[in-house]
């Protein structure tokens, strides 16, 4: 049955595996996945030696993006992938294409020579600031319609007028998204651009949330199931997102708790590991601090963001608050858990390259909604496809 196909995959700028993971495990199969830094790369090759699930089969190359043929790939179903961040981070330079890091180009290559039935590419938040708008824009018509090139000399304005003028391949929305909201213990934005076939009739719908903050608040400040799950009394405990209770008082209000599921918090994805005791990668890190604007994450909300830094690890970010009010830093196994790793996902290079590769990373619990996002539209296009044959 239809149902039961097997789904194809290519993706670019792979890493050490997060998007990559999450769509195998909404049931496709990759066929490539290409990655340049040799680091990402050992990463995938010590995790596919140890035979962790689905990393085992991947054919994961260290390689260009620029060098690859992608017309070999035209049976594919999806593209997906995560062009480099630096060009449009709000902690870095911000050249967006003017960076020689900006690879989006490639990335729109890879979807005009495969010629796939849906595909997704996620970048920052900050690639949505204004000063970028221009450039999103042509990004946005160049998925949408990948076939036009940019002539030698043509600026990027004039190509978006072009573009605008030639009918869609492909119809295409942008998405801002948490990965908080997808069940991953971290609060993480990014950006999806997500692409179905203007032929099979339809626009691609938005990815809907499965996790919300209203809920963990109603579970902690209103019902207190929170704190009884982890053994623990609500007595004394402030709100940590709204101090002035303002918004639990509200929740207080509901006959019944609000809709979804809470948002994962750090006590609650690692409340089983304990302390360092360096096995599997949880050793203690020296060197945590608190000083202006990097105070840490607190237990009792998803973490913030895992970062990789420009150059090298963020001094002040990476760390959790206790509930003594010390800090210090997540270890690589409470990191990888931070980012929906399992725990038989080992990093072989050192916390600060293993932190890198992890803050440039997609949450496996988001990138398995996006694969199930794509799963559906794949499965919607087929079946378009066969009642018009």
């Amino acid at each position: 049955m239809a149902q039961f196909e097997p789904r194809t995959s290519v993706e670019l700028f792979s890493g050490c595996g997060g998007l990559a993971l999450g769509i195998a495990r909404a049931g496709f199969t990759h066929r490539l996945l290409i990655e340049r830094d040799a680091h990402a790369a050992a990463t995938i090759a010590a995790n596919a030696a140890r035979g962790v699930a689905h990393v085992v089969d991947w054919p994961y190359e260290q390689d260009d993006v620029r060098s690859i043929d992608w017309k070999k790939y035209r049976d594919i179903d999806i593209v997906a992938g995560g062009p480099p961040c630096q060009p449009f981070g709000i902690g870095g330079k911000a050249l967006g294409p003017d960076d020689e890091r900006d690879m989006w180009p490639e990335a729109v290559r890879a979807v005009r020579e495969t010629g796939p039935l849906a595909f997704t590419f996620e970048n920052v938040f900050g690639m949505l600031r204004e000063r970028f708008e221009g450039y999103v824009a042509w990004v946005k018509a160049c998925l949408e319609r990948p076939t036009y090139p940019r002539r030698a000399g043509e600026t990027h304005e004039a190509h978006l007028k072009r573009l605008n003028k030639l009918p869609k391949m492909y119809e295409v929305a942008i998405q801002s998204v948490n990965a908080a909201e997808f069940g991953a213990p971290q609060n993480r934005r990014r950006i999806l651009f997500l692409g179905v076939r203007a032929d099979a009739g339809f626009l691609p719908p938005m990815l809907k949330r499965t996790h919300t903050r209203e809920r963990l608040i109603y579970d902690q400040y209103v019902s207190g199931d929170y704190w009884r799950r982890h053994g623990l009394s609500l007595k004394g405990r402030k709100p940590l997102i709204h101090p002035d209770k303002s918004l639990a008082a509200r929740l207080s209000l509901l006959r019944e708790p609000p809709a979804g599921l809470p948002w994962v918090t750090v006590r609650d994805v690692l409340k089983d590991l304990g302390d360092p005791n360096g096995v599997n990668g949880h050793a203690f890190q020296p060197g945590a601090r608190i000083y202006q604007g990097h105070t840490g994450s607190p237990l009792d909300l998803p973490a913030k963001a895992l970062k990789a830094g420009d150059h090298g690890v963020p001094g002040g970010e990476n760390m959790m608050v206790r509930d003594d009010g010390s800090v210090r830093y997540f270890t690589i196994r409470e990191s990888a858990r931070l980012m929906g790793l399992p725990d038989d996902y080992s990093f072989p290079r050192s916390w600060s390259e293993s932190m890198r590769q992890m803050g440039n990373a997609v949450p496996v619990q988001l990138g398995e909604a996006v694969g199930e996002w794509l799963a559906e539209q794949v499965e919607k296009v087929k079946g378009l496809r066969r009642s018009a044959a």
